[in-house]
């Protein structure tokens, strides 16, 4: 993790409301030092039309359920305590894929994107515990592929990380990698927090 030298780090306190490693990843590459909470909600009760707007109902369902616990003790007089909730799901060919039901679903998904592309579609959520101020936006990337071969395919579901994520899509693995043709966006949209976006809803929320 970076040295905490920012004096607008120094001075707040960060939650990040996921349990996903990439999330965790990025957010300590930004500088950051933070406490994780999850938020543990049927996120299948929630169901929106467009992609866009079931993200930021998501993150909101996060953010709710973790404010429900009691989180006074990050609440310090003298720092302000931010909490930043995020969703993402994949898009492809006009549907919202969310994490594979099955290795035989995460299976036809690497297969639908061989030769083929995708997008993502993730929400940034950040609330400020002290003064209740919440702003979220949303961010789309899009993702072409090459062929995918079909023993890459299988050796992605015999290790199992794809059935963890959205749409079972994991761009920056080692395998993975070598068969991204494009990226419209920033990869660190693509695995689940961009930078930028969070960096200014930060600032905003205080």
């Amino acid at each position: 993790m970076e040295a905490n030298t920012s004096p607008f780090k120094a001075v707040v306190q960060i939650i990040l409301g996921s349990s996903s490693i990439a999330r965790r990843t990025i957010l300590a590459e930004m500088g950051y030092e933070f406490t994780i909470m999850t938020a543990d909600i049927d996120e299948k009760c929630i169901r929106k039309d467009k992609p866009e707007d079931l993200v930021m109902a998501l993150a909101e369902a996060k953010a709710e359920a973790i404010l429900q616990r009691p989180i006074g003790d990050y609440i310090k007089d003298a720092e302000p305590t931010l909490l930043i909730t995020c969703d993402q799901v994949v898009v492809y060919e006009g549907v919202v894929r969310e994490k594979p039901s099955s290795k035989e679903e995460a299976r036809q998904y690497l297969k639908d994107y061989s030769g083929s592309h995708a997008a993502t579609v993730g929400s940034v959520l950040v609330t400020n515990l002290k003064t209740g101020f919440r702003k979220g936006e949303w961010d789309r990337v899009e993702i072409y592929f090459h062929e995918i071969p079909d023993e890459i395919i299988e050796k992605l579901i015999e290790e199992g990380i794809v059935l963890n994520v959205a749409g079972g899509l994991i761009i920056e693995h080692p395998l993975i990698l070598p068969f991204v043709k494009q990226v419209v966006g920033t990869t660190d949209s693509v695995m689940g927090l961009p930078k930028a976006l969070t960096e200014k809803l930060l600032r905003e929320a205080l």
